[in-house]
Parts: C-alpha cells; sequence; structure tokens
C-alpha cells in the first residue's frame, strides 16, 4: 500500500519503517531511516514491438527543461540537492515543487554502469532516507556499478511538504480520535471515525493544492524527469513495498524507457487503484494485506506446535487456540499491571494485535511473537501451576517488550508532523474508495472475519479516503491500463510470509506486463531481498546485467521460524517505510562482517504506523 494499517497511535507501535522530520536544510539534521539461483539473459520477446510512451506524457515530462544538478557534499559520505518540478505538468512553467534528492556514488566510477533510482515504500517513505543506507543492505556489484539515488515524493520528508492544518495545534485536536492502534468499541470506533472524517476534509481544502498533486503517476513524471537530469536514456530502478506500485506506474507510463525494474513487496496498482466495480469496497479488500499477516501468523504457530517445548516458549498445548484465548481475554478486559522498573504498563487486544503485526514484519519476529503472547498466558490466566516468580518475570519481560515496541513521544507538538498527511496525501488520491466513513465499521468487522485479528488493523488505515470526506482529486491522476509492453523485462519478488503485500498480488502483477519474471521466496518478514543469497544475488544480477532468474525459481530465506538464526542475520535492523509502507533493510547476505546500521529514529506518530 502503501497503504498503512491503523495500528499506530500517535503514542503507540513503531513502524518499520521510520520517517524523518524536515529541517530547515536538507543537511542540517541526519536522514532518518525507511527503512545463488542460475540466471538466463533478459530478453524481450521477439517480434513484440514495445509499447511506446504516449504523446500526452512524453508532451508533458519531455517540455520541461532538463534541470542541472548541484550535487554538494552532505552527511559524510552523501552528496544532495534540490530540484524544482511542475506541480502540474499541464502547466510546465507555472507553479513549482521543490524535491529533494539524495546520491551516493559508484564506488567504481571507471564501469560505473549509471543510476539506480530507490524507493522504500509508504506511501511517505522517504526516498533519500533509503538511498543513504545503501552501503549498509545493497550487494557489492551494485554497488560498485552505479549511483544510488533516492528522492522524496512531493510533499514527503525533505521536499515540500504537503501540511492540511494551519498549526500542530489544530493537527492535534482532529488526532483526537485516533489515539488507539485501531478502534474496537463502538465508542472507538464513533470517534476514530469522526476525526478520520475531519483529516480528509482538510486535506481536501487547507491540504490544496498539493494535496490534490500527489498521486504516484505525479511522482513517476518527477522520476522521469530526474532520470533525464543524471543523464541516463532509461531507467534502472529497485522499490520495495508501494514502492513496487511506483515502478509498475512507470513502467506503463513510460513504456519505451525502461532498462531494469526490481519490485519488491508487490503491490497489483489494478488492485490498488480500484475499479469501477470495486470502488465501493475498502482497499485492503482488494489487497489483502490482512490475509498475507493471517497466513504467516498461523503457520509460525503451527511450526511451535510441531517445534516443541524445546525450540518454542509457547508450545503449551495448541498454540493457534492459546493465541486466539489471550485475544478474547483482551477483548473482554484490557491488562493492566505495574512493573517496578517501567510504570504502569496496559495491554489492550488492538495492542496485542498490533505488536504482532509489527514482529510480522521481521524475518526474525516469530520469537519475539511467541514470548509476547507466552507471558500474556501467564498474565491473564496463568495455567495451574504457576508461581509468584513466575508471573513476576512474566510481567517485567513484556513490560520491556512492548516499552521497545511503542513511540514513547509526547505527542505531536512542534514541529509540524506531516507523516499522516503524506500517507494520505498519496493513498487517497490513487484509490478508490467507499463514499462514507460511517460504513467502516462494518467493513472493517467483515475484513476480520475473513482475517482473523489483522482484518480490522489493515481496514481502518485507510478510513480518511472516504471519497465522501477526501473530496480533492488528480485530474492527471493514472488509472492504467497496466499491461504495457516494457523495453526490458521487469523482475517481480515475491515473499511467501509477507505481512504486508500479500503474495498473491505478486503473481498477479507479474502476468500483467508482458515478458516480465516473478521470483518467489520461502522467507519472512516485508520484502524479500537480504533474506537469502538466492533473492539478493538474483536481484543484484538483475540489475547490473540484466539477466533473469529462470521461471519458476523459489529461493528459501536464511530464517525459518524454530529452526535457528544463522549467524549473518543476527544483527539484522528494521527500519521504516512510513506513511509508512515499510522495508526491512537488512545486511547484504554475501558480507561476512555486515557494517553496524547508524542510529536511527524508529518512531512513527500517525494513526497508521505500518506501510506498505
Amino acid at each position: 500500500m502503501s497503504l498503512r494499517p491503523a495500528t499506530v497511535p500517535p503514542s503507540g507501535m513503531p513502524s518499520p519503517r521510520t520517517i524523518s522530520r524536515r529541517p530547515l536544510g536538507i543537511v542540517a539534521a541526519v536522514l532518518a531511516t525507511l527503512l545463488a539461483a542460475p540466471v538466463a539473459p533478459a530478453a524481450a520477446a521477439v517480434g513484440a514491438p514495445t509499447d511506446r510512451t504516449s504523446a500526452l506524457e512524453a508532451r508533458r515530462v519531455d517540455g520541461v527543461p532538463t534541470p542541472g544538478l548541484d550535487w554538494y557534499r552532505c552527511l559524510d559520505y552523501a552528496e544532495c540537492t534540490t530540484v524544482d518540478v511542475p506541480l502540474d505538468y499541464d502547466q510546465p512553467t507555472g507553479a513549482q515543487v521543490e524535491l529533494a534528492v539524495l546520491r551516493v556514488k559508484a564506488r567504481d566510477q571507471r564501469h560505473r554502469i549509471g543510476t539506480l533510482f530507490v524507493n522504500p515504500g509508504g506511501p511517505g517513505g522517504q526516498g533519500t532516507a533509503i538511498a543513504y543506507f545503501a552501503p549498509y543492505f545493497l550487494g557489492d556489484s551494485v554497488l560498485d556499478r552505479f549511483d544510488i539515488v533516492g528522492f522524496d515524493p512531493r510533499g514527503i520528508g525533505f521536499s515540500d511538504n504537503v501540511k492540511c492544518f494551519r498549526s500542530p495545534r489544530e493537527q492535534s485536536a482532529t488526532l483526537a480520535g485516533l489515539n488507539v492502534p485501531f478502534p474496537v468499541t463502538r465508542a472507538q470506533e464513533k470517534a476514530y471515525v469522526t476525526s478520520a472524517e475531519q483529516y480528509g476534509r482538510a486535506c481536501s481544502s487547507t491540504g490544496r493544492p498539493l494535496s490534490g498533486a500527489m498521486s504516484t503517476a505525479q511522482v513517476a513524471r518527477d522520476m522521469d524527469v530526474l532520470r533525464r537530469a543524471v543523464g541516463d536514456q532509461k531507467l534502472t530502478y529497485l522499490g520495495f513495498s508501494y514502492g513496487t506500485a511506483l515502478g509498475q506506474y512507470y513502467a506503463n507510463m513510460f513504456p519505451d524507457r525502461v532498462r531494469a525494474l526490481a519490485l519488491d513487496g508487490v503491490i497489483n496498482p489494478i488492485s490498488w487503484t480500484g475499479t469501477a466495480a470495486t470502488r465501493d469496497t475498502i482497499l485492503d479488500d482488494r489487497l489483502r494485506s490482512a490475509d498475507g499477516a493471517y497466513k504467516a501468523l498461523h503457520e509460525i504457530l503451527v511450526r511451535c506446535d510441531r517445534a516443541g517445548g524445546t525450540a518454542c516458549v509457547f508450545a503449551l498445548g495448541d498454540p493457534v487456540a492459546n493465541f486466539a484465548l489471550i485475544a478474547r481475554r483482551l477483548r473482554a478486559e484490557p491488562l493492566v499491571y505495574e512493573d517496578p522498573d517501567l510504570g504502569t504498563t496496559t495491554v489492550t487486544y488492538a495492542d496485542f494485535v498490533a505488536s504482532t503485526l509489527v514482529m510480522l514484519y521481521d524475518p526474525a519476529g516469530y520469537d519475539g511473537i511467541v514470548t509476547m503472547a507466552l507471558n500474556l498466558l501467564l498474565l491473564t490466566e496463568p495455567p495451574a501451576g504457576t508461581d509468584a516468580a513466575a508471573r513476576r518475570r512474566a510481567r517485567h519481560a513484556l513490560a520491556a517488550q512492548l516499552h521497545g515496541l511503542r513511540d514513547r513521544r509526547p505527542g505531536r507538538d512542534f514541529p509540524y508532523d506531516n507523516s499522516l498527511e503524506a500517507f494520505l496525501g498519496v493513498t487517497c488520491t490513487d484509490t478508490q474508495n467507499p463514499a462514507d466513513a460511517a460504513g467502516w465499521p462494518a467493513r472493517a468487522a467483515h475484513s476480520d472475519r475473513r482475517a482473523p485479528y489483522f482484518g480490522r488493523a489493515w481496514a481502518w488505515g485507510t478510513v480518511a479516503c472516504a471519497r465522501d470526506s477526501w473530496t480533492v482529486r488528480d485530474e492527471d491522476a493514472y488509472t492504467g491500463p497496466f499491461d504495457r509492453r516494457t523495453s526490458a523485462p521487469v523482475l517481480f519478488v515475491g515473499d511467501y510470509y509477507d505481512p504486508a503485500t500479500n503474495y498473491r498480488e505478486a503473481v498477479s502483477a507479474s502476468k500483467l506486463l508482458p515478458g516480465s519474471r516473478l521470483l518467489s521466496s520461502d522467507s519472512w518478514g516485508h520484502t524479500a531481498y537480504g533474506t537469502s543469497a538466492c533473492v539478493t544475488d538474483a536481484v543484484d544480477a538483475y540489475l547490473v546485467r540484466r539477466e533473469l532468474p529462470p521461471a519458476g525459481t523459489v529461493c528459501t530465506g536464511d530464517i525459518q521460524p524454530f529452526a535457528g538464526v544463522p549467524a549473518a542475520a543476527q544483527g539484522a535492523a528494521t527500519h521504516p517505510a512510513p506513511g509508512a509502507e515499510a522495508f526491512t533493510v537488512r545486511p547484504h547476505p554475501a558480507k561476512n562482517a555486515p557494517k553496524k546500521l547508524p542510529p536511527v529514529d524508529a518512531r512513527l506518530p500517525g494513526v497508521a504506523g505500518l506501510g506498505r
């Protein structure tokens, strides 16, 4: 999505990706984070001509003068610049939007291929951030041969920001009803709907004109102008999560300008955009992120039972049934207790589900899930024979775990935080949604019956997009077709147990673009790059040499639940994609001694804390 599930309130769980605040200048603060298969040549089908960029799109982007890039050294090893692009490509000399751009130069400039554009997802994720951290997770062959470039999409991060409120005070008042990971009770649902409606109306009025010019199509146009600015004839791109939607928009709007597009954690653009037949369904009923999350959780609990108590601490009776028992207990009554070191700890049903979803983004998150579940089982209604010392240990361990997951910021004060606007500005402008926000409780409940626990969490993330509330539109948004024949094959990467971008989306999206290839991965967490040398080497070979893995290739992730964590995977760090989409930064598996990631701000404010 990058749609984000409604799991993280202003003081709730952090996203696996991070969003940074925008200082006065892009060097004034350190960027916050996000975020050996055989190969065959990637050749277009013989005799199949490439589709061409439409005359309208060519006129829009090619009519913009090529920007001059005045790079300057920033943030130790990177280079930064800003670029002005048209707010409306139909009026190239009219109002402009400033974009922040960051580059990490190729290590082997003599053999440099060109520029690799990167995007972490979200919507709302910062391209500058993922580019800055490229040396910590991309493969050596990619870092040697490409300048890595990321830009913050219009409205987001260090680029010109969308602001739907005149002050933090007005914004905070509207956020009052969004202070739970997701609503469960009727009172919470009513407050949530009211605040979401106010948010949509504010972005449709005060947030204009930028809120109506943040569609993915506009960002694809910006990227084509930047492609020309860096001197590349065709685009080389690596996109994660919602970034895969951006890549597919580019491929269909500019099909003859593609060198190589690698898309990991895939969103089908038809599911994302919606059709006349699906316009009255909520976005996640099309994307089915909740189904992917439930599939991953259920498989973890089944494997826990199979592994037994020596490998899985939650293998007490039936883990699937016991997880459901904890959920029922917390829905009936939140758990509240005092910890001598960490103070009062409150755990609600929504906290339990949100924490589980956060941990599903990490390939090794299964361990935290079963540990949290065991402690909650002991504290909500301890099994026979549980002594006071065991409960005391469980209280402290649970408090410490939740303390580490939760966002501890005091609230939305200064400076103005536009992370939710950034997410909504893209999502609500791109996607079709039901008309009335008041119908969300019934729709969310229906989603939860289909995908237990996570249906509500994902469904509520887009309630502000109800079309009677979010009325601003981008007349130049792209709605298809999404089946153009590109000048080079596109590589899709799908993870079987992805909790945010359902594997089925990778399968269906890969069938849309003629000549594309699907690389599947039996791996865990959100996105697959970095989960095994098999996936990472295949993606790197495609980007560098334009070689596709053989059709039907399936890789296996290095980390498998309750089978041990290999040394190479230890110390992997999770970073965000807000507005989030969520991209997991993992040290490259080929590096024997992965570099330590810089400190990051793992706080993502806003009603929706996880992203695609």
